[in-house]
């Protein structure tokens, strides 16, 4: 387990160049050669606040800040990879860059135009729902024998999502709910099957349950808080909350302990916090380039600018690991811990593990 250890800290602090639009990346000079040593991986993904911020001594995140951050290895080179929000999103789990569709957030539930695939792996055209072809760590993950599941909160049913073509009612928080399909990756690859998605893409009240054993608990569990709780609104029109970061450390402070206390996270459990893009910075890192769909990822910039993230493990002591990471990386990571191939742009990221 020492040998484990140590080649994984090893990994951390190889990282890549440091972020900017410029340096290249420096990829990792160890390789692990030992058997992961996580078996369950909880992602959370937050919204839309700046690294200097969120993580700043004045930061309304107190329990980020003062609780979660001292217990973890801090990232604080962390990037998005594009604006706005729907891009991110797909690339954490496919590794496709930005097109200019989801840089819009997809309004309407557009089919993709195209279903060639080019160089690194990158579909052609444009679109909002992904083509058959195009794969994402779901279907890797199940291929491989591993299990993983999506939760969002305020989700009204499971894989909700509109009809192909038609407008997207769940762009902002409503009075029904503050569910935003934008943040819900999974809904836009037909490579998941209706079957598989009803199954495993469900609405955040699930996962308390699933936590309850190891033999419940997913291999990968991508979480997702609603609007009103992921720090993209600063103020909450039908009063769920206060909104804003103040609301995203409330909902951590629920959610984060149910995680720790988990059967899973202490048998062999790594947890990442992250955010999916900056509010005001457009910068990337690690030599991030654009895919055939956008020109710039960024629309005014390269990147989705500096967000920072925590990972949280028994296995790791907490610390700050100085390279630049995006969320090519993250998904990097996934598909290093599993033993899965890269997909599309996180052939070339250096993982966080």
């Amino acid at each position: 387990m020492r040998i484990r250890i140590l080649l994984l800290a090893l990994v951390l602090l190889a990282g890549c160049g440091v972020p900017s639009a410029g340096p290249a990346p420096t990829h990792p000079t160890v390789e692990l050669t030992a058997a992961s040593p996580y078996g369950h991986v909880f992602v959370i993904v937050l919204e839309n606040e700046d690294a200097a911020q969120t993580f700043s001594t004045s930061s309304p995140a107190v329990y980020l800040n003062r609780w979660i951050k001292p217990r973890s290895v801090f990232v604080p080179n962390y990037y998005g990879i594009g604006h706005h929000s729907l891009d991110n999103y797909i690339a954490m789990i496919s590794g496709q860059a930005p097109n200019t569709k989801t840089q819009a957030d997809c309004p309407t539930f557009a089919a993709y135009t195209s279903s060639t695939i080019g160089a690194n792996g990158q579909v052609q055209g444009t679109g909002c729902v992904y083509p058959s072809n195009v794969p994402t760590v779901a279907k890797q993950l199940a291929g491989a024998g591993r299990t993983w599941r999506a939760y969002l909160d305020g989700m009204q049913t499971a894989c909700q999502h509109p009809a192909i073509g038609a407008r997207d009612p769940n762009q902002g928080e409503t009075a029904a709910t503050a569910y935003a399909t934008k943040h819900n990756p999974f809904v836009y690859f037909r490579s998941i099957s209706a079957a598989t998605c009803a199954s495993n893409d469900v609405p955040l009240t699930h996962l308390a349950a699933d936590l309850g054993s190891v033999a419940s608990t997913r291999n990968l569990s991508y979480i997702v808080p609603d609007l009103c709780n992921d720090g993209h609104d600063t103020t909450c029109p039908y009063g769920r909350g206060p909104g804003g970061l103040t609301g995203a450390d409330a909902w951590l402070h629920t959610w984060v302990p149910k995680i720790l206390n988990s059967p899973a996270y202490k048998q062999d459990g790594l947890l990442i916090i992250t955010f999916d893009e900056a509010g005001t910075d457009s910068r990337a890192c690690c030599h991030e380039v654009a895919g055939p769909g956008a020109s710039m990822p960024g629309l005014n910039g390269p990147g989705g600018g500096r967000v920072g993230a925590v990972m949280m493990s028994p296995r790791l002591s907490a610390r700050t690991i100085a390279g630049g990471y995006n969320h090519y990386s993250l998904l990097a990571t996934i598909e290093h811990i599993f033993g899965v191939p890269r997909l599309g742009f996180a052939a070339p990221a250096a993982p966080l593990a």
